[in-house]
């Protein structure tokens, strides 16, 4: 499948070159008697003499060369400055075309990429970068990667979750050391889970893990805590779940009714189970007892006849009250359960934690 893919992108690539080789072959055609085109040489006078002899110096360059590559270079450069991005696609556009076999050419597809990008064409954009990181080797520049600034880009702009799995994978076995391995490994599990490979999300997840401690994810607030519900949860026996929303808060309600503190117990997660205040600090108390018995004591655990206001189709709560003098409101958290990797347990719902104090 991948390389079916692969296939169709290198089709899309060679598709929109061709269109450029007819441009370039156009324009080529009436290009003055020096041999420069034209239509490359644009701005001030000051600016068109500079290019005028930049062309008559890549014409003495060796193809292929350093010397060649550094005048190129300079004349991207320079129609880059001057926003003449339209220019600077055509010109490198005819030098790949022309010159399938330069070494140098990754990076001039990289220069078209960023080009198009500055255009606001980003799926094109993708293309090209694509292209370099699947169908040409390497070049190292200034000490920087092609390879590695084309993944870090096209990461962005091509959200295919097959290419973002293939892209963070790239990145994680080849260049370990110069990307956030956490971040890479975190979006490696989100971007599997897209393509419903649940293992090798979780295996992606326990690998953040270890990296977790300080790693800031854009739009990802709770990484740390998804992920280590999500590893912690396909290591458990998943034995305390309930059907749906209504057996468990029956349940629940069934053993304060009763004044059952351990059968209450029981109808706890077995992992991932968490004390927090509104303001989501974690509670580490140990005065707070692991079962509820010393708080059936008075026999006043009472529950609200409704769930909270707050509740939605993937969560719910219960408000209780009678439980402490310092804490006497309690919020039983309910939450439908995410997990695709095991459709047994996927869907139904927990008693995942408790919210001390009232909500506002």
């Amino acid at each position: 499948m991948a390389k079916d893919k692969n296939f169709l992108l290198f089709i899309k690539i060679t598709v929109l070159l061709s269109v450029f080789l007819f441009a370039v072959s156009c324009e080529n055609f009436s290009a003055n008697n020096s041999g420069i085109n034209p239509h490359h040489i644009t701005g001030s006078r000051e600016n068109r003499e500079k290019l005028v002899e930049l062309f008559n110096l890549l014409k003495m360059e060796q193809p292929g060369s350093e010397g060649e590559f550094t005048v190129i270079r300079e004349i991207a450069g320079n129609l880059a400055r001057h926003n003449e991005y339209d220019r600077l696609i055509h010109f490198l556009g005819g030098r790949t075309l022309n010159n399938p076999g330069d070494p140098y050419n990754s990076f001039y597809f990289m220069m078209i990429a960023f080009a198009h990008i500055q255009q606001g064409s980003e799926p094109i954009a993708a293309l090209y970068l694509d292209l370099i990181v699947n169908n040409y080797p390497d070049l190292i520049i200034n000490d920087e990667s092609i390879h590695l600034i084309s993944l870090r880009h096209i990461i962005h702009l091509n959200d295919n979750p097959e290419r973002q799995v293939w892209y963070w994978e790239e990145l994680i076995s080849r260049f370990p050391e110069q990307i956030d391995l956490g971040q890479a490994y975190f979006m490696l599990g989100q971007a599997r889970e897209r393509v419903g490979d649940w293992n090798g999300a979780i295996a992606a997840y326990t690998n953040f893990l270890p990296h977790s401690e300080g790693t800031i994810i854009a739009g990802f607030p709770n990484a740390a805590q998804y992920a280590r519900q999500q590893v912690d949860f396909s290591r458990s026996a998943r034995d305390w779940t309930f059907e749906n929303l209504n057996a468990l808060r029956t349940a629940v309600q069934s053993a304060i009714s009763t004044n059952n503190p351990r059968r209450l117990q029981g109808y706890k997660a077995s992992v991932n189970f968490f004390y927090r205040s509104w303001q989501g600090n974690e509670i580490v108390n140990t005065r707070m007892p692991s079962l509820f018995l010393p708080h059936f004591w008075n026999n006043q655990v009472r529950f609200a006849p409704e769930l909270d206001p707050l509740s939605n189709p993937t969560e719910a709560f219960l408000r209780t009250t009678g439980w402490s003098q310092g804490l006497p409101t309690w919020y039983f958290y309910f939450r439908r359960i995410h997990f695709p990797q095991d459709p047994s347990v996927h869907g139904r719902w927990e008693w995942a934690g408790i919210y001390y104090g009232e909500r506002f």
